[in-house]
């Protein structure tokens, strides 16, 4: 595994959410707070896309049935989802955001 770019800062701002697609997988980066994280962008649950999600409370919830994931882990919030997302580490070198899937 190695860090791919995934997308520059201009393109998150706090409190912004975005999915890409890297190495094959859907992936939802998050900026809290001028803090860069990145999760799985499938939920779950059903597997509808976390990018179409509303970004709350430094939670991410997924529209089609509600569950919410913490973006600094990926662990699950509230269900209905019990498996969490999986969580990738993030660089920043450039002001390019690098995510190791």
């Amino acid at each position: 595994m190695g860090f791919t770019r995934a997308a520059s800062v201009n393109d998150l701002k706090p409190g912004e959410k975005l999915g890409v697609a890297l190495a094959g997988k859907p992936v939802l980066l998050v900026n809290l707070e001028n803090q860069y994280y990145a999760i799985g962008g499938k939920c779950t649950h059903w597997g509808c896309m976390l990018a179409d999600g509303k970004l709350e409370d430094s939670r991410i919830q997924c529209k089609c049935h509600g569950s919410t994931f913490e973006p600094k882990t990926g662990a699950v919030t509230k269900g209905p989802a019990t498996k969490p997302e999986p969580s990738y580490r993030v660089k920043i070198e450039n002001d390019e955001i690098y995510v190791e899937v």
